[in-house]
């Protein structure tokens, strides 16, 4: 990953602040409670807070300078977070027609609510959740649209079953998911494990829908990546075609959704 130059700056700024203040790293510290560690952690840059820097605007009366620099280098440890190639299909989400998307592990974060957006990115992180699950959110405002894409999500049954965040993350994940198949718009299918292996093991991935065209998106290893050659887009297209003829009707897929919802 990255480095967050703006976390650098952070650090540079306060050791800047702290040696015309004439003080020591530990003479700091006491004063603003932590340890002297953490002083040396925020100025060489690895790590920041926001009520370390609250705390540095009170001390060195800043009148806010830390905790500007505290979200600036938030929104910079966001977007380098973000896997290469997503934020130009974020783009091209916006506009789509019709949204075809398979979750063969998690779901999708389309689909996700807030509850279950937050328990996948605070797992991947150590700051900056709030503000990326709210990114995450935003995307929902698609399918609010006038006229909205018709969307079509399929996914495999483990996802249903995989605790992420603990059962009561995942009841209000999986009611979440009932509201939005209830909308005229939105078709939600669930390939039953029973299946066994089917095209959709090959890795999640999305298909975008304009007037005459396609394109489809795909991450791994934390790299997402962009397809829009015409045959390659066409390839899946054709998985998406095998792992449906898979999948339960819409109405069973509530139904099991509801079944697994009850269980927890």
């Amino acid at each position: 990953m990255a480095e967050n130059q703006a976390r650098i700056f952070f650090g540079e700024e306060l050791r800047r602040m702290r040696e015309k203040a004439k003080l020591t790293g530990k003479e700091l510290a006491d004063a603003l409670g932590c340890t002297p560690q953490w002083i040396s952690t925020m100025e060489s840059g690895r790590k920041v807070s926001e009520q370390s820097a609250k705390d540095l605007d009170t001390y060195f009366k800043t009148d806010g300078h830390f905790y500007r620099l505290w979200k600036h280098a938030n929104k910079v440890e966001v977007q380098i977070t973000l896997p290469p190639g997503f934020t130009e299909y974020a783009e091209r989400e916006k506009k789509a027609s019709a949204i075809r998307v398979f979750s063969a592990l998690l779901v999708n974060g389309m689909f996700q609510n807030k509850q279950y957006a937050s328990a996948v990115l605070g797992a991947e992180r150590a700051s900056g959740t709030d503000e990326l699950v709210e990114q995450r959110l935003e995307r929902q405002a698609v399918f609010l649209r006038d006229p909205p894409p018709f969307a079509w999500f399929a996914l495999d049954e483990t996802v249903l079953h995989r605790m992420v965040g603990g059962s009561e993350v995942m009841k209000t994940q999986l009611a979440f998911l009932l509201e939005l198949s209830e909308r005229p718009n939105i078709m939600i299918n669930v390939v039953p494990q029973n299946v066994g292996y089917h095209a959709g093991l090959g890795g999640s991935f999305t298909i975008l829908g304009f007037d005459g065209s396609d394109v489809a998106y795909s991450e791994s290893a934390g790299v997402g990546t962009l397809i829009e050659q015409p045959d390659k887009v066409a390839g899946f297209a054709l998985r998406w075609d095998l792992l449906r003829g898979h999948a339960l009707p819409v109405a069973e897929s509530r139904a099991l959704i509801r079944t697994v919802l009850e269980s927890l």
